[in-house]
């Protein structure tokens, strides 16, 4: 009886690590920046993505993740600066509306920390990189978190007059706290 109960428990144990998180809950996730204006720091955050996310913590390889921000809801925390930043010498909102992260692999380092490498491509430009990240599960909700910078430089972030980096740093750091759901 005692090797039945055991049975069981291991088997509920390894079905229960089986959940696919893949429906993200925009309204519990976030998509923010940080970056240097004259040596002083300044947040801002997107409103608006859209992503495709497939992960399940047994077979953390397998994940795959894409995301589409929407460059136009950007809050700086000031609309004379939204409006500036989906400017042409920023953002250039109307040529490029978005940008878009595309994963290609998903490395597990141990105690729920992950690598995820992709590509993100912002105004036409794209660029190879290595995001951090770590995902805690409470039943079927899972929380991914972690945070990379780019150069804005590398994406023409900030051209023309902009494209100095004595009033506005070239790194901008990218945070994030995406919330999903298993199906």
């Amino acid at each position: 009886m005692k090797r039945i109960a055991l049975a069981f428990a291991l088997a509920t144990a390894l079905s229960a690590q089986a959940i696919e998180y893949s429906q993200v809950q925009a309204d519990k996730s976030t998509v923010t920046f940080v970056y240097q204006q004259m040596g002083v720091s300044v947040d801002g955050h997107f409103k608006k993505f859209t992503s495709q996310l497939s992960f399940d913590p047994a077979k953390p390889t397998a994940g795959k993740a894409v995301f589409d921000v929407a460059l136009a809801s950007v809050d700086t925390g000031a609309p004379e600066g939204d409006e500036e930043v989906a400017g042409k010498q920023w953002f250039n909102t109307k040529a490029f509306p978005s940008a878009r992260f595309v994963s290609s692999s998903v490395k597990s380092l141990g105690g729920n920390r992950y690598e995820v490498a992709g590509q993100l491509s912002i105004k036409g430009k794209t660029q190879d990189v290595v995001v951090p990240a770590t995902f805690s599960a409470q039943g079927n909700t899972g929380v991914f978190e972690g945070s990379f910078t780019i150069r804005r430089a590398d994406f023409s972030i900030g051209e023309g007059s902009w494209a100095k980096f004595d009033i506005v740093a070239n790194d901008v750091r990218i945070k994030f706290r995406i919330t999903a759901i298993s199906k």
